[in-house]
């Protein structure tokens, strides 16, 4: 009983703390917040096909620089989807490399819901304009032996995907004797595993489009993921960047963690910058901490400060 009294008499003396309250969530960028700002545009525009997805942007440092310039393939997002986004997405953060003293490739490709889409069209499309590199290197003083490659959303896929076309078997459709060699990739917000994201119904572009991406099983193409799925073909041999916000409610954090532990586990350096209060739309918006993050890493690449 005095125990009590006791307690109860310590509890009443006690000053009852102010709890603070928790802070307000991030207030993210939309994709209005970006899209409807004033757009820059490349120097440049080449085709590789007839259709009018199939073209590369260029965009080339202005000034005193002297090339050839060290260059970025850049690859857009959209869920692999032409209706969602096309290449112009990017314009912005390719003009701040292009200010940067960094020539952008900035390649446009058919989606799954465009004639000619989906496999093996929406690979060869990726495939062929990075390829362009290569023959108007000489056109543009581009220089392609430190090649890196950066794509957003489902552009980080076919980025890593581009990277790790040496590993692609000589039997399959997407198979290319020469491919351009990219030596350091950068995913933005990606999706590298093709696997995994047919079977997370919590990533923004659903389950569906990875089925039309890949297509269906065949006698002849048997494994659908295994000449399309980044983790099927690891270890790519090159340093892999992954650049994922803490609050992308487009791509599930898991997508780019469980990457990283398959990465590493096949021998492959993979490095996940995680950065916080960041959306999906943060990651291609030229003033924000997640594009720093980005540039710096493409800087240092070719031994450039910011």
């Amino acid at each position: 009983m005095i125990r009590l009294a006791f307690l109860a008499l310590v509890a009443m003396s006690t000053p009852v703390m102010a709890q603070t309250p928790a802070p307000p969530p991030p207030k993210l960028l939309t994709w209005p917040d970006l899209t409807e700002r004033p757009k820059p545009m490349p120097d440049a525009t080449i085709a590789y096909g007839t259709d009018q997805m199939q073209k590369v942007d260029v965009w080339l440092p202005k000034g005193k620089i002297k090339g050839p310039f060290p260059v970025v393939v850049m690859v857009h997002g959209g869920c692999w989807t032409t209706s969602i986004a096309d290449r112009s997405l990017m314009n912005w953060i390719a003009d701040d490399l292009r200010n940067a003293g960094v020539a952008v490739w900035n390649i446009d490709y058919r989606g799954v819901d465009r004639t000619g889409g989906g496999y093996p069209g929406t690979f060869a499309d990726a495939a062929t304009a990075a390829d362009q590199l290569t023959v108007n290197a000489k056109k543009y003083n581009l220089d392609t032996r430190l090649v890196l490659a950066i794509g957003h959303s489902a552009g980080g896929h076919l980025a890593l995907w581009l990277t790790a076309r040496p590993k692609i078997p000589a039997s399959s459709p997407l198979y290319t004797a020469h491919p351009l060699r990219i030596r350091h990739v950068i995913s933005l917000g990606g999706l590298p595993d093709l696997e995994a994201t047919a079977t997370n119904a919590d990533n923004g572009c659903g389950t569906e489009v990875v089925a039309k991406l890949v297509s269906t099983p065949t006698p002849q193409h048997p494994d659908v993921y295994a000449d399309t799925s980044v983790a099927r073909l690891l270890p790519l041999g090159v340093k892999q960047d992954l650049v994922n916000g803490r609050e992308d409610r487009i791509i599930p954090f898991v997508m780019a963690t469980d990457y990283i532990v398959k990465a590493k586990a096949a021998g492959d350096t993979a490095t996940l910058h995680t950065i916080p209060a960041t959306g999906h739309v943060e990651l291609i918006a030229p003033e924000t901490p997640a594009w720093a993050e980005a540039k710096r890493l493409i800087l240092s690449y070719f031994g450039k400060s910011q």
